[in-house]
């Protein structure tokens, strides 16, 4: 999977995001580094911050398209 299509789903997720990228760690489009930052995230934990990323790219995890997903958060504040 080319990483435009999971970046449309977080930026449909976080249209705020001060901070978007979305990096194919392998190059076989099936591990990625995912960066997002926007001020949804804050005062929140970083389990929750991630469990947002989670459910915007939950069809792609959920049919095995992203088989690895490292994720970095952080809030605007």
């Amino acid at each position: 999977m080319a990483t435009d299509p999971l970046r449309a789903l977080l930026q449909q997720a976080f249209p705020e995001a001060e901070e978007l990228d979305v990096l194919d760690r392998t190059g076989g489009g099936d591990h990625f580094h995912v960066t997002v930052r926007a001020s949804r995230f804050d005062g929140l934990s970083l389990v929750d911050q991630h469990r947002l990323v989670y459910d915007a790219l939950a069809a792609p995890l959920a049919d095995g398209t992203i088989h690895e997903l490292r994720i970095t958060t952080r809030g605007t504040g």
